[in-house]
């Protein structure tokens, strides 16, 4: 088994830049636990896909771990669990922490303090367990993408299964600033990681692993390298490695690490999967073990609660819905210090809509910055044509040329210019002397496009069904027409018929006329033939 191969080739990726980590806040100190919500709001939709749906009505008591909602069947979806003990009070719609802004249907729980667990206990036949059955229990525990892709993990991994996958990358590279629950969870439990790691890997029946992690994490390669060490893993298991890859924003995107890990560039439009690559994160293996080693769902998370504005930075694992404000208040809010309430890193973050949103799937930071601490968004000056932006992109794309095709909403253009390749990691703005949000006029760009093929597919739909009716009203009349045919025909048949009898019966009705005049006749004849006298005969 390689455990760690100093010498292992790396291949660099285009673009990127070195940012300031600002990671020792937050990753030097014991993960806690969430404070117990009095009141918990579980979204629906924490996956990309559909909205799960709610299996609890309103008034029903739940236990912690229990199935709230299931994954809609035929479609990309996942489970959703109660985070803790007490009573569905409402399903509404509730305001989301999401760029858009938007409120999704959520169940709300009103906790009883017990948080008190379904009846489970711990899988103790791991080694028998069979692909299928992995799958499922992973698909079971609404196990989701944990680096912010948030694809359900089931469903990634039986597509998996049905190509060949040569190599499963784990992604530790956590490359964002001030982000630090991957950093801090490989410290404290590499052992998770580890079994979760190797279940992943019999499932997909991948031959290699390649653990890439920055080589600013020494405590947590070191840590990982130690728990491969402490277990007798299988032969068939045994060829992981853990590569150490430069600190380099963004390291961490997917592309990028395969890139730098295996020289090899997924093509515009396709998927790791079609290179026989499968990637995870390392939260996500850790998550694979409690949902297989643990039987417990996928019901809490690290978050990392940083920033100028926090007195006390650390990572909690909080329970899925509890509200943002109430881990602010955990860390210590400095309530006159706070500038802006990022979910995630400075980089690719957006402003926390409100402090009531709840904690979902996908929160990995909340960073609370004080003021002056980030760059401020200074005026937006004319573009000076310097192409430092096409220098950093890490996606080898034209971020200048993009910018004016988006600002002049040419949405051939951008998509001729591979728009939906960007990953929006914000280095195009970050290093643009002239402050232009780039990154949101790519996000706005993007959105257009959908909306356009959103319409588009729309008005299709409707010109389908337009001709549509018009070729039912077509058959319609063809059938009314056809059906008035045989209607004619069949009534001239039976005229004709009924002609034809007709004429036969006054055929018949002449003979029976002439053979009553006949029989009259010959009658009258024998009567008068009676009545004469006989004539006198000669003697």
């Amino acid at each position: 088994m390689s455990l760690h191969n100093t010498l292992y080739k790396l291949w660099p990726f285009p673009g990127g830049i070195k940012t300031a980590g600002k990671k020792e806040l937050s990753n030097q100190q014991a993960i806690n636990s969430s404070k117990l919500s009095r009141y918990l709001s579980i979204p629906l939709s924490q996956h990309i896909g559909s909205a799960a749906e709610p299996v609890v009505n309103v008034g029903d008591s739940v236990l912690k771990g229990q199935v709230l909602a299931i994954a809609k069947k035929d479609v990309i979806s996942a489970m959703i669990h109660a985070s803790s003990s007490g009573i569905v009070i409402a399903i509404e719609e509730r305001l989301l922490a999401h760029p858009s802004g938007l409120s999704s249907l959520c169940i709300i729980i009103e906790t009883d303090g017990y948080d008190q667990w379904i009846e489970h206990s711990p899988e103790k036949n791991i080694q028998s367990l069979t692909t299928k059955q992995i799958i499922s229990r992973i698909g079971n525990a609404g196990i989701v993408g944990m680096g912010g892709a948030l694809f359900p993990t089931a469903p990634k991994l039986t597509t998996a299964v049905q190509q060949t996958v040569e190599t499963l990358i784990i992604n530790a590279a956590e490359c964002e600033p001030y982000i630090t629950c991957d950093d801090i969870l490989m410290q404290k439990r590499p052992e998770e990681i580890i079994l979760g790691i190797l279940l992943m890997k019999k499932a997909v029946g991948a031959k290699n692993c390649l653990i890439g992690i920055e080589n600013d994490k020494p405590e947590a390669c070191q840590a990982l390298i130690n728990a491969i060490q402490g277990y007798d893993i299988p032969h068939s298991d045994a060829k992981i490695e853990i590569i150490q890859i430069p600190a380099r924003y963004p390291a961490g995107g997917e592309k990028q690490l395969i890139q730098v890990l295996t020289g090899q560039e997924v093509p515009s439009g396709k998927l790791p999967m079609d290179l026989g690559i499968i990637c995870h994160n390392v939260t996500t293996a850790a998550a694979v073990y409690q949902a297989i080693y643990c039987n417990e769902p996928l019901i809490s998370r690290i978050v990392t609660i940083t920033g100028g504005a926090i007195k006390r930075p650390q990572n909690i694992e909080v329970l899925i819905g509890t509200p943002i404000h109430n881990i602010l208040e955990q860390a210590g809010l400095d309530k006159e210090k706070v500038e802006k309430i990022i979910l995630g890193g400075p980089m690719m973050g957006f402003a926390v809509p409100s402090v009531d949103s709840p904690v979902t799937k996908a929160t990995n930071c909340i960073l609370v910055s004080a003021k002056g601490e980030l760059d401020s968004a200074s005026p937006a000056m004319p573009c000076i044509r310097c192409a430092r932006c096409t220098e950093s992109c890490p996606m080898s794309l034209l971020p200048q040329q993009l910018y004016w095709f988006a600002k002049a909403h040419d949405i051939e253009k951008s998509q001729q210019y591979h728009l939906f390749d960007c990953i929006e990691c914000g280095c195009c703005s970050y290093v643009c002397p002239s402050n232009i949000p780039l990154v949101q006029y790519f996000r706005s760009a993007k959105t257009e496009i959908l909306i356009d093929r959103q319409e588009h597919k729309q008005s299709n739909i409707a010109r389908e069904r337009h001709e549509f009716r018009l070729q039912r009203l077509e058959r319609i009349k063809q059938t009314k027409a056809e059906a008035s045919r045989l209607r004619k025909e069949k009534l001239a048949r039976k005229k004709a018929r009924d002609k034809e009898n007709d004429n036969k019966t006054d055929k018949n009705n002449d003979l029976i006329k002439e053979a009553i005049a006949r029989s009259q006749a010959k009658k009258t004849l024998q009567q008068a033939q009676k009545s004469t006298p006989p004539k006198a005969t000669d003697k």
